[in-house]
């Protein structure tokens, strides 16, 4: 992240103006910071309005990217199409796809993720099924990558473009404008395992400032931590099997990790959103849990994350089609 006051491409950074002095330790002390919890009955800020596909509605949202001006931009999955909504909105606005499923240039076809790169202006959207990534700027497309099994992106402050392959088990990472190459491979690349050079089906990414890079080993129910030019990864979340204890995840999706190396995950199966400390045995339930179901305190499959540069936790409510917004507790 460039500053503490605007919201990271590629991380989500914690706003040191806003601890409070509550500690003897002074401001924004550490064990403020890791205490923070969210009110556990949300907001719902997009969609909610049942599945369909009009502008106030979704059809399995995905992913999200929120900008400093909390706009949320949404991949609307089955509706093929990435939606905005400005802060505030009652619906919102097509800026990508909407013109059927397909694969002209101008068409989506399941796409699973988007970001936004401020450099340029442009939106880069994970079109999974047909296989692509593609950016869309000032209403032109352009095929950034072809021919790659792909659901998620990452950027890091580098400029460098992090894509996972899940049919392969890998991350590859791209320089930003370079695409003319087969990118170079940070995660996994050892075939489908559980070793810890290896991944089985890696959906979200996240890039610390180290260059780091977290991946949602699904289908080992864990994240793994992968340092820069490390050769195999290590575990920071589940691992333990699939079940709902606190040392384990079922399903893990959603995946964001703040400036204290504090992983927040989605355990997909389990309606809940749990908190991981990098070298702990367990994690702990921030929001959800509560159940299935459509309340302000429960999730329907959660799938994508995403903090506000207040520290507002948002849910991709995928299930009940809509986002939901977890206030902070200062």
């Amino acid at each position: 992240m460039s500053t503490a006051t605007s919201f990271s491409l590629f991380s989500v950074q914690i706003k040191s103006e806003i601890c409070e002095n509550t500690s003897e330790d002074g401001p924004c002390s550490t064990d403020n910071k890791i205490g923070h919890k969210w009110k556990q009955h949300a907001i719902t800020v997009a969609g909610g309005n049942g599945k369909g596909q009009k502008l106030n509605q979704f059809n399995g949202p995905s992913a999200i990217f929120i900008d400093n001006k909390k706009n949320i931009f949404i991949a609307d999955v089955h509706n093929h199409r990435i939606v905005e909504w400005k802060h505030d909105a009652k619906k919102g606005q097509i800026i990508a796809g909407g013109n059927g499923k397909g694969d002209r240039i101008d068409q989506l076809d399941r796409p699973t993720d988007v970001i936004i790169d401020r450099q340029n202006h442009s939106i880069i959207i994970a079109d999974r099924d047909n296989r692509r990534v593609i950016q869309w700027m000032n209403e032109k497309q352009k095929i950034l990558i072809h021919n790659i099994d792909c659901s998620r992106l990452a950027i890091d402050k580098h400029g460098f473009l992090y894509v996972n392959d899940y049919m392969n088990n890998e991350v590859r990472r791209w320089k930003m404008g370079e695409y003319n190459n087969e990118g170079v491979v940070v995660a996994g690349g050892h075939g489908k395992g559980d070793q810890l050079n290896q991944l089985h089906y890696p959906t979200f990414i996240f890039v610390d400032e180290d260059q780091s890079v977290y991946v949602t080993d699904r289908d080992n129910r864990r994240v793994m931590k992968w340092r820069k030019d490390a050769k195999e990864g290590i575990v920071v979340a589940g691992g333990n099997g699939e079940g709902g204890n606190l040392n384990q995840l079922s399903l893990p999706a959603g995946l964001i990790v703040d400036d204290l190396g504090q992983i927040y995950v989605v355990d997909f199966d389990h309606n809940r959103v749990m908190r991981w400390h990098e070298g702990k045995e367990k994690g702990e339930i921030v929001v959800g849990g509560n159940g299935e179901g459509d309340q302000s305190n429960q999730l329907n499959g959660a799938s994508g994350l995403f903090f506000d540069d207040e520290e507002n936790l948002y849910v991709v409510d995928d299930g009940n089609d809509r986002v939901q917004k977890f206030e902070i507790i200062l």
